[in-house]
């Protein structure tokens, strides 16, 4: 009987350790997969790169040398600053929106009952950045319409 035992136990301990070498493996093959897709993303970002700048520098080269300009002139300036601009106020608007619905829905969460008193201020706070928000989309735009 106790034979039995001992090999009941070594298939369990057998079973386990391989259990473990498998999740090793999987996460050195998840750690690979990272490293590959990682320098792919970067090779194809500047290929990308390449494709949209190569090409068109000499034809712009050619007509800013002809017009006895640059490449970018101060209209080009202020309209590339608006639309940056008006991205980075995108970006945060969604940015501190999405904190405050995450925050509000984890406190929610927490403590239903006072769900009713978390909401409001959380929607009031929403809309002053939504307001501020298209404060700055106007400003960004009259930038990238400037003459």
């Amino acid at each position: 009987m106790p034979e039995s035992r001992d090999k009941g136990s070594q298939g369990v301990t057998a079973m386990a350790n391989r259990t473990t070498v498998d999740s090793r493996s999987t996460e050195n093959w998840r750690q690979k997969m990272q490293k590959r897709f990682s320098k792919f993303a970067l090779v194809m970002i500047v290929m990308g790169l390449a494709i949209m700048l190569v090409p068109a520098t000499p034809a712009m080269a050619a007509e800013g040398a002809a017009e006895g300009g640059s490449m970018l002139t101060t209209l080009g300036a202020a309209k590339l600053g608006g639309a940056i601009g008006a991205g980075l106020v995108i970006m945060g608007a969604a940015a501190g929106i999405g904190r405050i619905g995450g925050s509000a829905v984890e406190s929610m969460a927490r403590q239903p009952e006072v769900a009713g008193q978390i909401f409001t201020p959380m929607i009031l706070t929403a809309a002053l950045i939504e307001g501020a928000t298209f404060f700055a989309l106007i400003i960004t735009m009259l930038a990238v319409n400037a003459k």
